[in-house]
């Protein structure tokens, strides 16, 4: 019981620090902040090497590697290091290099948002509706990146692509926005339309369990019924019987 909330409360931790982490890249695309200058690097800086270090604890701790690897993917695109902290960008903070270390954080995206799919799996709904989220705002991150436009801009594309509806407002012209695209043609309306039927489900299943309550509450009172019809015969069988022998006597 002691480990399980242990385990429970080390996931809660993990999902916040993923969701500021979030929240923080967001704020980059838009340019609400500089995540390379304090306290932002230093925050960011913190989360990769507390993600780092869960990492390649949990590879140590792995019976099979092999196969932590395979499944935890998203783990480890989250602490690809793309931060000025670094030599290598430090020495090339110019032109394309620049651009590249955006990149680099989508995929940081990408894996913090992956990490928060062990917190949310447990429930379909949520799940779908995070996954849908997490495609919706990546995209947007790409196509904000390629195609130099606000991420306002951008994530208004990513919904009206993701929902079908497809203004033409704002198209893709760059390789990278026209992948951001073909992703979000594929997954994220695949995963919205999955979202839409579990709400559908959602809600039929909830209009069953009424009807089935109700149902059990119906019968549960025709049993209660049947049984005081039954005293009351017997009651009446007992009084005729008993007035059958008045009068014999």
């Amino acid at each position: 019981m002691q480990h399980k909330l242990t385990y429970i409360i080390y996931q809660v931790i993990i999902a916040i620090l993923a969701i500021i982490s979030i929240i923080m890249l967001l704020g980059y695309y838009a340019k609400d902040i500089n995540i390379d200058t304090y306290p932002y690097n230093l925050i960011d800086n913190g989360i990769w090497l507390i993600f780092t270090v869960d990492y390649f604890t949990r590879l140590y701790l792995a019976d099979d590697k092999k196969t932590f690897f395979k499944h935890h993917i998203f783990d480890l695109l989250s602490i690809i290091p793309a931060s000025s902290l670094f030599f290598f960008f430090r020495i090339a903070q110019i032109g394309e290099t620049l651009r590249m270390l955006k990149l680099f954080r989508i995929l940081r995206l990408i894996g913090f948002t992956g990490r928060l799919a062990s917190f949310f799996k447990r429930n379909e709904l949520v799940y779908y509706l995070y996954i849908s989220i997490a495609v919706i705002l990546v995209t947007a991150a790409m196509f904000c990146i390629s195609e130099k436009v606000s991420y306002q801009t951008a994530l208004w594309w990513a919904i009206t692509t993701a929902t079908t509806i497809g203004y033409g407002d704002v198209i893709p012209k760059t390789g990278i926005g026209r992948g951001a695209a073909v992703i979000l043609m594929l997954l994220g309306i695949g995963f919205i339309g999955m979202l839409t039927g579990t709400i559908t489900e959602f809600f039929a299943k909830e209009d069953e369990a009424e009807m089935s309550k109700q149902l059990d509450r119906l019968e549960a009172e025709n049993h209660q019924l049947h049984a005081e019809l039954t005293e009351i015969k017997r009651l009446l069988i007992a009084h005729t019987q008993q007035d059958d022998r008045h009068e014999d006597k």
